[in-house]
């Protein structure tokens, strides 16, 4: 038997290589970042107002003359000359000719006059090109995990596919005579099924996506040949019961016989004692109790 510390330090050095997908930004999403991506593109791609108010051509005066207005989305360059302004909505590109952007509630406005009610220094209310990320600059680290934050930064820099890291088809085999699917009669000694919904509801919180479920009696044969096909077809294999010392707990005895590695069995936690880990080649076993709080 060995401690919960020790248990972690062994499966912390466990490591098996995944295989690599390129996916769209949507299909990445919960995925791991298979490599590192740099910035195509300045963010902000150009200086752009923080505010809504107007863009200047400083001068030595608060009084300036309103020439035109620039929307976010426009296009067109406005060439400003010293004593000029236009009005500007907050995302818009500042125009080159202006060096800062006043607030709309710091100015008032008499026809295509405007008075500001303050000195304005250079550069305020204004992000400069590539405030956010310079062109060429690292944007996500490969091994990054993509949420929806990630995945938004990245579509703001016009990514629209990345490499992913394939996750790990998971299969769980249940065991046990006395088990029957919800929504059946229940004889009498018997018990509903719930570890198999129970587990696979827990690799969804965790992300994994390609989950089969297989339910065995106990039996050896059986046992043997179930856990046979399931290490053939997932990376990794969780068994529900079956893994005590009972006269018909066969798991044990079958992963013997395929010739998995055990790694550790039994850890000092209650609930969860009649814990084994195994490997085999790639493929990881992780036999759990059959008691549904053990289990999880």
């Amino acid at each position: 038997m060995i401690s919960v510390t020790e248990a972690f330090s062994v499966l912390n050095q466990l490591t098996f290589s995944l295989k690599e997908k390129e996916v769209s930004l949507w299909e990445a999403h919960n995925h791991v970042l298979a490599e590192t991506l740099y910035s195509p593109i300045n963010m902000p791609p150009f200086r752009q107002s923080n505010m809504d108010g107007f863009a200047l051509c400083l001068h030595d005066s608060l009084e300036y003359e309103i020439i035109g207005e620039v929307k976010a989305g426009d296009e067109n360059q406005i060439l400003l000359k010293l004593g000029q302004a236009v009005k500007i909505f907050t995302g818009a590109a500042v125009p080159d000719s202006a060096q800062a952007v006043i607030q709309i509630e710091k100015v008032s406005v008499t026809g295509n006059q405007l008075q500001l009610q303050e000195d304005v220094v250079a550069e305020t209310n204004v992000r400069p090109l590539g405030s956010q990320i310079k062109q060429n600059d690292m944007a996500l680290e490969k091994g990054a995990f993509l949420n929806p934050a990630t995945i938004g930064f990245l579509a703001g820099l016009g990514f629209t596919q990345v490499k992913v890291y394939q996750k790990p088809t998971v299969a769980i085999v249940v065991t046990g005579n006395e088990l029957v699917p919800p929504g059946q009669s229940l004889p009498y000694g018997k018990v509903y099924e719930s570890n198999a919904i129970m587990l696979q509801t827990a690799l969804c919180n965790a992300h994994y996506d390609e989950v089969k479920v297989y339910q065995v009696n106990d039996d050896f044969e059986n046992t043997k040949s179930t856990l046979a096909t399931a290490m053939a077809e997932s990376d990794v294999v969780l068994v529900s019961g079956g893994i005590s010392v009972g006269d018909y707990d066969f798991v044990g005895k079958a992963l013997e016989t395929l010739e998995v590695e055990t790694l550790f069995y039994k850890v000092s936690q209650k609930p969860g004692k009649p814990l084994l880990v195994g490997k085999k080649d790639e493929k990881l076993i992780f036999a759990l109790p059959g008691n549904p709080a053990a289990s999880l």
